[in-house]
């Protein structure tokens, strides 16, 4: 699985609570704090943090008995649960802010001593230590005997909660015989009636989103509901991540529409919250950056541009499934992120001399799996059906307030009020690591549409005075199970 980098800031503790069946968990980006109110008698709805472009979205929960606070990254994009131990050298040293686990003080403790846990990172970052069980707590309800891992090497200071296929779980013995993850736990504890959820980002600069356990919130998108089919890992003969056909893009503004990638350049793409940026294949990466007049900087390693471009009119449409699957668009308001957490560094020359930089939300990687991370899924509603290795999408609605869950009605039961595509594949027409081929991209109509003049040059990006610490995923990694997001120095 691929890693992808960024910086974490400091995350305050939530307040939850939660029914039974449907679990909530609000995502929550700047706000100290939020209340669960009932959503449903089968949904449980959990707020969790978005740290905007620093590296995901988070929530707090409880572990062990009594319950101890951590702050935790949601990852669709990896299965297991893992939290650093309070004696890690990272948190001994007081760097573990958003919470660490101490299993001595835990009456719940039992250590599974026949299994290692440990994940690396492309930046050499690392967690090893033993899997665990213990009580973990959600919304107010109560996962008995969950199977973690404890971090008691690791230099990463934050926990993760994997929530994605049990079959992709980083433990060596799970590979034949996968243990209950968070997901599959919750289902067998009762809180839920199927394996499947929905996430609810929201917009970049709103201050709650959600995913929704066990149910579909209605209220939460506009426009149909439409299923289609998770890939089938054909090596492994098994269902390991969330990866769909992505079919068809399409470059719309003001000046025009160019059509940048058909049916016959699908390409396989893994949807991952735990990603901040999305991650797509060079030469159609290089065509969208030439629409919104986007530079790849080499001293960064990532495509950047003015930060006002974030006020451009025009978006990005993404189909999926071909002809008659769910088309998601995105405007520029949402791939236009932050570089650091302090000033912006200034272009020093150049049609935009004095403006701000930001990084675009949508990268270039040479080789798959090709990612849609969170500057895409903000502007979808994704469920997550994992008994019947299916994807809802719909365009989502940003900043809802309306409330309408419905829950899966029993295990296995189809995604409530979704509509399957006409055509569903659960294999891509071309392998997702070969080279891509493009649409014409020489005469682009919708570029001037996109952009008020040309792209910054390379030469005259930063002033010395503003090189500040990058936040944003400079990297992917190639190695072991998890993706996660971690502060480059």
């Amino acid at each position: 699985m691929k890693k992808r980098l960024g910086y974490l800031g400091l995350v305050p503790a939530l307040t939850l609570t939660a029914m039974a069946q449907v679990v909530t968990w609000d995502i929550e980006k700047r706000a100290t704090g939020g209340s669960l109110q009932r959503r449903s008698k089968s949904a449980f709805e959990e707020i969790i943090l978005n740290e905007k472009g620093r590296g995901g979205y988070f929530a707090t929960v409880q572990i062990g008995s009594p319950g101890q606070n951590m702050t935790m990254q949601l990852d669709t994009g990896s299965s297991d649960v893992w939290i650093p131990h309070c004696d890690a050298t990272v948190c001994k040293s007081g760097l573990c802010m958003l919470g660490s686990f101490n299993s001595s003080s835990s009456k719940t403790f039992y250590e599974i001593g026949e299994d290692e846990f440990y994940v690396s990172y492309i930046d050499d970052k690392y967690a090893s230590g033993d899997y665990f069980k213990d009580r973990f707590q959600i919304g107010g309800n109560d996962v008995q005997n969950l199977t973690m891992g404890l971090g008691l090497k690791t230099d990463i200071t934050y926990g993760l909660v994997g929530v994605g296929y049990a079959t992709n779980e980083a433990s060596k013995a799970s590979k034949d015989s996968p243990y209950a993850n968070l997901p599959v736990a919750m289902e067998q504890n009762g809180l839920i009636n199927s394996i499947a959820y929905s996430l609810w980002l929201n917009d970049l600069d709103a201050n709650t989103g959600n995913i929704l356990f066990g149910g579909v919130d209605m209220g939460k998108f506009d426009g149909p509901l439409t299923k289609i089919d998770v890939i089938l890992d054909e090596d492994a003969d098994k269902y390991t991540e969330f990866i769909v056909l992505m079919s068809s893009l399409t470059a719309t503004s003001p000046s025009g529409t160019d059509v940048l990638a058909t049916s016959e350049s699908a390409i396989e793409v893994l949807l991952d919250s735990g990603s901040t940026l999305s991650y797509l294949p060079t030469e159609l990466a290089q065509a969208i950056w030439k629409e919104v007049g986007a530079k790849y900087q080499v001293s960064l390693g990532m495509a950047i541009l003015p930060c006002s471009h974030s006020a451009h009119p025009g978006h990005f449409s993404f189909g999926f499934a071909g002809d008659g699957g769910p088309t998601i668009n995105v405007t520029m308001d949402e791939l236009v992120i932050d570089l650091t957490n302090g000033d912006p560094p200034l272009l020093t020359s150049g049609p935009y001399a004095g403006e701000y930089l930001c990084a675009f939300g949508i990268q270039n990687y040479t080789t798959g799996t090709y990612v849609l991370g969170d500057t895409f899924l903000r502007s979808a509603y994704v469920v997550y059906d994992l008994e019947n290795n299916q994807i809802g999408l719909a365009p989502t609605k940003f900043n809802s307030t309306e409330t309408n869950i419905v829950p899966f009605p029993s295990k296995g039961a189809s995604i409530p009020g979704a509509t399957a595509a006409p055509v569903t594949s659960t294999t891509s027409p071309i392998d997702s690591v070969v080279d891509f081929p493009m649409a014409e991209t020489t005469n682009l109509k919708a570029a001037d549409g996109f952009q008020d003049g040309d792209s910054p040059e390379e030469s005259s990006v930063l002033g010395k005075a503003n090189m500040l610490p990058i936040l944003l995923p400079l990297s992917i990694s190639l190695a072991s199970a998890v993706l996660l997001s971690v502060r480059l120095l």
